[in-house]
C-alpha cells in the first residue's frame, strides 16, 4: 500500500511538473511541433466557406509563397547565414512568421514554394486559432504560444462546432496578438519592425481602436454554414499590399503663398500631408523595403511641365529623405557572392522629391534592405497617425514659362519595394509598381 501511495505521488508530481513547464516560444520553439498537429485549411473550408475564400486572397495565405519574400529569404537571408552562421537563427526565424508550421516542425529552410509542401500554407487558419498568448513582456519575434489540438480559440463566446471545441479567448482581440509577428528585433537588438508599438504610442491606442477594427472590419454575416447571422470579423487583413487600403491613407492639400505672381518673382507652395487613416506610421512594417515620396510639378498655360524640388528643412539625416543620385545596398553583395559590390540606386525616384522613410544602415553606414544585417536606424521621417507634415516648394519661374495660369500638382507615390532593388534582384514588377496614395492641385496666375 505504501508503495502504491508513493507511486501515485510520484506520478502526480511528474504530471504537475510536465504541465507547469512553459511551452517553448520564439527560437526555442523550433522543431517542437509537427505538421500533422495542425489541420489543413481545406478542412476549415468545409464549414467556414466565406472566411476561407477571403483568406485565399490575402497575404496571410501567401506569406511564404510571395515572390519577393521567396527571393529575400532564399537568395539573401539563407545565403547570408551560410556565409556567416551568426545569422542562422535570424534566417530560420523568418519562417516563424511567414510559415509558422514549418518553423514549429523544424522544417527549415522549408522546400521552395514550387515543391508545394505544407510550408505553402503560410499563416493558415489553425495556426492563428490555436495561439493562446505570448511569453515575455513584449510581443515580438514570434513569441506566440502555440497549442494545437481539438480546441480552437476565437473572439466570441458560446459557439458550438460539430468538428472542434470552440473557446472564447480575450487575447485574440488584443493588439499584442498581432505584435508577436508585426514587431521584430534583429540580432543586433535593433527594432526593425514596430507596427504594433507604433500603434501603442499613437492616439488610437488611447481610444481602443485596435488593429482588428481596420484590418478585420465587422459586417453582418455568418462565420460558418450552420451559424446564425451576426456581426462577423471579415478575414481581409488588407494592408500594405492592397491598393485599396493604401489609396487615400494620406490626405493632401496644397496652396500658394500668393495667388498672383509677376513673371520675375518666385512661387512659394505649401503642401500639407495628413495621416487620417492609419493607426501606425506610414509606411510601416518592412520599412527597409518601402518608399513613399511626394512628387510636385508645375504646368504652364501652354502645357509645358516643370519638376519642383522640395525645400530643405535642415534636420539631421535629411539627405536620406530627399531623392538623390546615390548608390546603396552594397551588403547584398555578401549573400550574392559579388566582391566589391558597388550597390544599386538608392531611391529610383526623381532627384529632389521628398521621401517619407526611415533608413536602415549596415555596419559601414550604408543603407540596407537586409533587416537582419541592420546595425543602426536613421532619421524617422514617416508620417505618424493623425500627424500632419508640411512641405514647402520654392519655384523660381523659368525664363521660358508662359504667362497666365500655372497649375501645380502634388502626388504622393508608394512602392512596396524600391525599384532599383526589385530590378536588380529580378523581382516581378508588381512588387515595385507605383501605387498612388493621393493627389492635390492648386494654381497661380503669372503676369508679365
Amino acid at each position: 500500500m505504501r508503495f502504491l501511495h508513493l507511486f501515485c505521488l510520484i506520478l502526480f508530481f511528474t504530471i504537475l511538473t510536465v504541465h507547469s513547464q512553459p511551452i517553448p516560444v520564439g527560437e526555442e520553439a523550433l522543431g517542437t511541433r509537427s505538421y500533422d498537429q495542425y489541420e489543413k485549411p481545406a478542412v476549415c473550408q468545409s464549414c467556414h466557406t466565406d472566411i476561407y475564400q477571403q483568406w485565399t486572397q490575402v497575404m496571410m495565405s501567401q506569406a511564404y509563397m510571395h515572390h519577393w519574400d521567396e527571393i529575400e529569404y532564399f537568395d539573401l537571408a539563407v545565403e547570408h547565414s551560410k556565409k556567416d552562421p551568426f545569422f542562422k537563427a535570424a534566417s530560420d526565424g523568418c519562417n516563424g512568421c511567414h510559415t509558422p508550421m514549418a518553423f514549429l516542425a523544424g522544417d527549415v529552410p522549408p522546400p521552395r514554394p514550387v515543391e508545394n509542401s505544407r510550408a505553402n500554407e503560410s499563416v493558415n487558419c489553425d495556426i492563428c486559432h490555436t495561439v493562446t498568448g505570448f511569453h515575455g513582456d513584449e510581443p515580438f519575434n514570434f513569441n506566440y504560444i502555440s497549442e494545437p489540438g481539438k480546441t480552437k480559440y476565437g473572439a466570441k463566446p458560446g459557439l458550438v462546432s460539430p468538428h472542434h471545441v470552440t473557446k472564447e479567448l480575450d487575447f485574440i482581440r488584443q493588439t499584442e496578438y498581432c505584435g508577436t509577428c508585426h514587431n521584430e528585433k534583429n540580432p543586433f537588438d535593433i527594432w526593425v519592425k514596430s507596427t504594433q508599438f507604433e500603434w501603442k504610442e499613437g492616439p488610437y491606442a488611447k481610444e481602443d481602436v485596435t488593429c482588428h477594427v481596420c484590418h478585420m472590419p465587422k459586417a453582418p454575416d455568418r462565420s460558418a454554414l450552420m451559424a446564425k447571422e451576426d456581426m462577423v470579423a471579415q478575414h481581409l487583413f488588407h494592408g500594405a499590399h492592397d491598393p485599396g487600403k493604401v489609396a487615400s491613407a494620406i490626405e493632401i492639400r496644397m496652396h500658394p503663398v500668393q495667388r498672383e505672381v509677376e513673371i520675375d518673382e518666385m512661387v512659394v507652395l505649401k503642401v500639407q500631408l495628413f495621416n487620417a487613416k492609419t493607426g501606425h506610421k506610414f509606411p510601416t512594417g518592412s520599412v527597409e523595403d518601402r518608399i513613399a515620396w511626394l512628387h510636385v510639378t508645375a504646368t504652364d498655360s501652354e502645357g509645358k511641365t516643370y519638376h519642383l524640388s522640395v525645400d530643405k528643412k535642415g534636420f539631421e539625416g535629411e539627405e536620406y529623405t530627399i531623392g538623390a543620385d546615390a548608390l546603396a545596398y552594397t551588403d547584398m553583395g555578401i549573400p550574392l557572392g559579388i566582391d566589391n559590390f558597388k550597390g544599386v540606386q538608392r531611391d529610383g525616384i526623381p532627384v529632389g522629391d521628398r521621401i517619407f522613410r526611415m533608413p536602415y544602415f549596415d555596419e559601414n553606414g550604408v543603407m540596407t534592405i537586409m533587416q537582419w544585417n541592420t546595425r543602426s536606424l536613421g532619421v524617422d521621417y514617416r508620417i505618424g497617425p493623425r500627424e500632419t507634415k508640411i512641405e514647402t516648394y520654392t519655384f523660381e519661374l523659368p525664363l521660358d514659362i508662359a504667362p497666365g495660369k500655372v497649375t501645380f500638382k502634388a502626388q504622393l507615390n508608394y512602392q512596396k519595394l524600391v525599384k532599383p532593388v526589385a530590378d536588380f534582384l529580378k523581382v516581378p514588377e508588381d512588387e515595385s509598381e507605383i501605387m498612388i496614395v493621393n493627389t492635390a492641385t492648386t494654381w497661380v496666375e503669372i503676369y508679365e
